[in-house]
């Protein structure tokens, strides 16, 4: 059998979150450097084995000192933990798709299950071959250590405990390898 390997195309995706913030209106942040693989023996990627990881200090909410905010121990602890990652498998039941996997955030690591939507596989105008993704899902960042907390005078939670994820990846097609039969 043989599989194929997929990489992400950076210039062509996006890896962000959503944050409530004071209760009343929500924070978007992206990280701006991340790769990630995906290796499949199918073509509608049933079964493919995902690899991702992150880059903590690129994180960018448009803001530099909540920036610094998230990187510092309070949050990501970006110094003693410069990445977050995620190893898992596409799941298709029907027609619709799950990306499940172990998450890693700032060294807890826990199951997650992600909503995707398959775009398709596609060659571009210059021969490659490209599928595209939709991935959405939810995460308490508590769980992950990520503890920090403040209320308002007014009694309002100033970062919610929920975090709601959006991947936009486009995979480029590397090349087909012969697996090894014993």
């Amino acid at each position: 059998m043989s599989t194929t390997k997929w990489t992400i195309d950076p210039t062509h995706s996006e890896v962000s979150f959503k944050v409530k913030h004071l209760v009343i209106s929500t924070v978007t942040g992206y990280f701006r450097k991340f790769e990630g693989i995906a290796e499949s023996s199918s073509e509608d990627f049933d079964g493919a084995a995902v690899s991702f990881s992150a880059d903590i200090d690129t994180i960018d909410t448009n803001q530099s000192d909540r920036d610094a905010h998230l990187k510092s121990p309070d949050f990501f602890d970006a110094a003693n933990h410069p990445k977050l990652t995620f190893d898992g498998k596409v799941a298709k039941s029907g027609g619709d798709y799950k990306l499940v996997g172990d998450l890693e955030i700032r060294g807890t690591k826990k199951q997650v299950e992600l909503d995707v939507d398959f775009g398709g596989v596609v060659a571009d105008p210059y021969g490659q071959t490209k599928a595209g993704f939709e991935i959405e899902g939810k995460i308490s960042r508590k769980e992950f250590g990520l503890t920090w907390s403040a209320v308002t005078e007014a009694g309002s939670v100033v970062v919610s405990d929920q975090v709601r994820l959006h991947l936009s990846v486009q995979l480029v097609k590397q090349q087909v390898a012969e697996e090894a039969t014993a």
